[in-house]
């Protein structure tokens, strides 16, 4: 029996001869703006010849086809495969033993607190029967009783106020075990995870301790791209911090590891298009007037938008009321109101369709919860878009460009240290060559009041602000990938994750602008160019004026041309109207031609204290048919763009000036038919 016995234990040696589960631990992982690679680390013990190893506590959402394994010296590869462990579910929240260790240490205390009242309530029971024994076995005089009843008085008293004391600290320990077991509560009900195994057969020509790095890609994670803009008064730079808001609900968590951000996408088709000859032959009206809906690429969808609203208008701007907005796959939409203005709720779904009559279907992404669209006749044709909203400013800096030195004033007499601020942490001691140049993003100098105003007295001499680099950026042929600094613990719950990628000081012009033919608001904005060098993508921004926060913009790069145009809000001390003058120089027909003549008068007053630099802009309309003619246009002081037909009054109003402003044009069209003008 004893031999049977050592038989079978032999018999998995032979079949499997070393057979091992190892553990790994995840040291990256790169982000893309769907998926993530994960890198992991093992170590493990491999004997001569055949060795099956399982890497365990992997995720169960692993592309099989992406893994790859380095590090492997002399040792091969005999196969590979990915399965996914069913029974053993992933370790619980760590926080889940802390949770239940305090609960009942908690408890315990207490049970103490209880048995310090029971022990006073006893104490009050001994005192009250003494004292009813006491009045009756004895007599007592006049002092004794006052004696004896200060005693009671005093002593119940105290008795009293500790049970009530106790009952508060009960109470307050009561209330934390209640929020402790709602926490648990809440962290035992999640639902478990399977677990991902990678099991892998190496071939091994001598016995050898091997360091491996495995590598795979996963689903169900990315980035969004995510803006701070900040401007602290007219004419001083724009300060954008550029981050990145990272989920990810892989059934893994990522603690403390190594990130990197990356532009690509590995999900999308990759297969260079192959163009053939085009042969012609008749066809249905139908197929002629079909035409396919226009996706837009490099818009990352964006698990967080749970409600989306925005702006459908034509390619000159003018609203569309009546587009239909769908969430792609279901047949749940809306349509644009009289103004082109929509809103919609997206409790599932990850794009919009958008159709119109005309107009080429388009389907975007949820990449932002603000959605302006540019429906489009023509799908070659590329419209410049005016990104629009709010924005704010921060205190003006003017800044030292890098490479500056820092100490600069060490010869003069009596020279104090400035105050230096980096990342907004005041630092002591600091002196130049303790950071790196390539570390450094931005150095500003602030003086004088404004740097008191901020900083105290210890700005007496100045502050020397300093930004550092969150991230270093390598560009490649097809991506740019921003590695981060900081390591980061991403939970995997679709929670969001802010990561800050850098901070970028944006030389802007600033101008008022307005165009009165579509609103008489008159508009503060902030232009800048070279945003093309910071590899920006299409997302939400938060702006902010004067430190504080004034509204939300979409930064959309693929629909900029050379410049990027914000809008910082209305002032509504600046004030326009456009009114039609009544013209009856010349008749209304001639022949079989109407004839319309046109004439608008633009009245502009500044109400502000100080001068302003204004953009005024309007239109003359364009004629598609050769039946409708444009003639006698009068443009007077305007620039006019004859492709376009559009007109752009600059002028510097002073304070409390008034400017009026008139063009005129004259259309005619057969009689009988109707225009819209």
């Amino acid at each position: 029996m004893k031999n049977l016995i050592v038989f079978l234990l032999w018999i998995p040696s032979i079949l499997f001869p070393n057979d091992q589960k190892v553990p790994s631990k995840i040291k990256a992982v790169t982000v893309y703006l769907s998926g993530a690679q994960i890198t992991r680390t093992a170590t493990c013990t491999l004997k001569e010849g055949s060795n099956e190893v399982v890497f365990t506590g992997l995720s169960h959402k692993i592309d099989e086809s992406s893994i790859q394994v380095s590090g492997l010296d002399a040792v091969s590869i005999l196969s590979i495969a990915y399965s996914i462990n069913y029974l053993e579910k992933s370790e619980s929240n760590p926080q889940v033993k802390e949770w239940e260790d305090r609960i009942k240490a908690l408890e315990h205390q207490i049970t103490l607190l209880k048995n310090r009242i029971h022990g006073l309530e006893e104490e009050e029971k001994v005192i009250t029967t003494n004292r009813m024994v006491s009045t009756a076995t004895q007599a007592l005089n006049l002092e004794k009783v006052k004696e004896i009843s200060q005693y009671y008085r005093e002593r119940i008293t105290a008795i009293k106020n500790e049970v009530f004391e106790t009952n508060l600290e009960i109470d307050a320990l009561k209330m934390e075990v209640t929020m402790l077991q709602k926490q648990l509560a809440e962290a035992n009900g999640a639902p478990e995870e399977e677990q991902g195994e990678i099991t892998i057969k190496f071939d091994v020509p001598k016995a050898t301790n091997l360091m491996m790095t495995l590598k795979y890609m996963v689903n169900d994670a990315g980035w969004v791209p995510n803006y701070d803009i900040k401007s602290t008064a007219l004419n001083a730079p724009l300060s954008l911090a550029y981050k990145a808001n990272v989920y990810q609900n892989t059934g893994q968590d990522w603690s403390k590891v190594n990130v990197v951000l990356s532009t690509g996408n590995p999900d999308y088709n990759i297969s260079k298009p192959k163009l053939d000859a085009h042969y012609l032959n008749f066809t249905t009206a139908y197929s002629k007037r079909y035409s396919p809906s226009q996706k837009k690429k490099g818009y990352a969808f964006n698990p967080s938008v749970k409600k989306v609203a925005g702006t459908v208008t034509d390619a000159s701007g003018l609203p569309l009321p009546g587009v239909n907005i769908v969430i792609k796959g279901t047949n749940k939409g809306t349509q644009t109101d009289f103004d082109g203005n929509y809103s919609l709720e997206v409790p599932y779904g990850q794009e919009l369709n958008f159709s119109y009559i005309g107009m080429i279907d388009q389907d975007i992404p949820l990449y932002s919860s603000i959605i302006n669209v540019s429906m489009e006749e023509d799908a070659q044709r590329l419209e410049e878009v005016v990104v629009t909203g709010y924005s704010g400013q921060s205190r003006n800096l003017t800044g030292a460009a890098l490479g500056i030195r820092i100490r600069g004033a060490a010869s003069i007499k009596n020279y104090a240290e400035p105050l230096y601020i980096i990342d907004g942490v005041p630092v002591d001691g600091f002196v130049e060559g303790d950071l790196d140049a390539s570390e450094i993003q931005n150095v500003d100098i602030l003086k004088g009041s404004d740097a008191t105003a901020l900083y105290g007295s210890r700005a007496a001499t100045g502050v020397i602000l300093i930004t550092t680099k969150k991230s270093n950026t390598k560009e490649g042929a097809t991506k740019t990938e921003f590695v981060i600094k900081k390591s980061y613990s991403i939970p995997s719950n679709n929670d969001i994750t802010a990561i800050e990628i850098n901070t970028f000081r944006l030389p802007a012009t600033y101008e008022y602008f307005a165009a009165p033919i579509i609103n008489e608001n008159v508009f503060l904005t902030a232009s800048f160019t070279d945003w093309e060098k910071h590899q920006l993508l299409p997302g939400e921004a938060n702006i902010y004026f004067e430190g504080t926060y004034a509204g939300k913009t979409v930064l959309d790069p693929y629909t900029t041309k050379k410049e990027m145009v914000l809008s910082l809000g209305i002032d509504t001390n600046i004030t326009i109207t456009r009114k039609q003058e009544r013209n009856f120089k010349s008749k209304s027909f001639t022949g079989n031609n109407r004839i319309l003549n046109r004439t608008y008068n633009l009245e502009v007053k500044n109400n502000k204290g100080v001068a302003i630099d204004l953009k005024l802009v309007d239109r003359i309309p364009k004629s598609q048919d050769k039946e409708i003619k444009v003639d006698d246009v009068v443009t007077n002081n305007a620039t006019y763009e004859t492709k376009k037909g559009l007109l752009t009054w600059t002028m510097n109003l002073k304070p409390l000036e008034s400017k009026t402003e008139h063009f005129s044009f004259q259309v005619k069209y057969p009689r009988g038919k109707y225009i819209s003008l």
